[in-house]
């Protein structure tokens, strides 16, 4: 099933508590990150069990590696599921 193209998602970055979230329904789907000056660290993705087989990690990781780069941060990732993304 290829439904995930037509989910309308929009990935929230909330700075204050240094994450990107998307929210549906009643769930979220987090990148949590920590930032220490010009050092990024993408610490954790959680995708809640209602949420998962629709790509939301996947979104919210390249959304995030984008701002990252965009601010010229030096990326690093504690969390396992976003070093996958950093070894391409």
């Amino acid at each position: 099933m290829s439904d995930n193209e037509n989910i309308e998602i929009a990935i929230e970055h909330q700075q204050d508590r240094q994450r990107f979230i998307i929210p549906f329904d009643s769930y979220e789907a987090v990148l949590e990150y920590q930032l220490s000056g010009k050092d990024i660290d993408f610490s954790r993705t959680f995708v809640p069990n209602e949420l998962r087989g629709k790509g939301l990690a996947e979104r919210l990781v390249r959304h995030g590696l984008k701002w990252a780069k965009s601010q010229d941060l030096t990326i690093q990732a504690s969390c396992w599921y976003v070093q996958k993304f950093l070894k391409n």
